[in-house]
């Protein structure tokens, strides 16, 4: 990548069932791509039929604890791209990139970069929309030329942007983006008062919703 430096990536290979379709999912910026949030959403996206390639970035992968500048994070992305449409032949039907809150985030800044870059769609796993507590810091001016359908799964009761401060950004995107809110959800979709199978049945439902979004690209 740009900045020199090495990372690892995992691949999951989709199940029996092989959609035709890659996803690359970024980690949020406090966990890696072996965090049990990653692990679970990539595990059974890949049984959907989904082929999914998790990261890590440079700084997860140093084992340090503060994210690295922007350009470096968006150099590993931009990096990942490229390596997984090279080396994985389900990339070369459909490609989508995205990631939870952070690498979401920096997802978004890859494609608003650069039109150009081959990359079918996105999919953010709670968009950090501002941080907590600070909703006038907001993280959204790029989105608007991302330019690519988009999938944004955000949980009702999400610190980092509730769903009612997404309106006014969700009427200036092209194409439209489909939001899908997760009621009750915080943050990483948990939902309080919920046990184990409840919870577990809010993620099922999450994946089945990115498995037929972007089912619909190859439309």
């Amino acid at each position: 990548m740009d900045s020199g430096a090495a990372t690892t990536a995992l691949v999951y290979r989709e199940g029996n069932h092989s959609a035709g379709s890659t996803l690359i999912l970024a980690h949020g910026a406090g966990a890696g791509q072996r965090s049990s949030f990653m692990v679970t959403f990539a595990q059974a996206l890949s049984a959907h039929g989904l082929q999914v390639v998790t990261f890590n970035f440079p700084y997860t992968e140093q084992s340090r604890k503060l994210p690295d500048r922007p350009s470096v994070l968006e150099a590993c992305y931009r990096a990942v791209i490229g390596f997984v449409r090279e080396r994985l032949s389900g990339a070369h039907d459909v490609l989508v990139i995205g990631g939870k809150s952070m690498g979401g985030r920096i997802a978004t800044q890859v494609a608003a970069g650069d039109r150009l870059i081959a990359v079918d769609g996105l999919v953010l796993l709670g968009y950090p929309l501002h941080p907590p507590g600070r909703p006038a810091q907001r993280r959204d001016a790029h989105l608007p030329s991302v330019g690519r359908p988009m999938l944004i799964v955000q949980g009702g009761r999400d610190a980092f942007g509730s769903p009612s401060e997404f309106t006014r950004l969700l009427d200036l995107l092209s194409p439209p983006a489909t939001f899908h809110v997760i009621e009750g959800g915080d943050h990483s979709f948990k939902v309080s008062g919920t046990d184990r199978t409840g919870q577990s049945a809010v993620f099922e439902g999450i994946q089945q919703t990115i498995v037929d979004w972007i089912g619909r690209l190859k439309r």
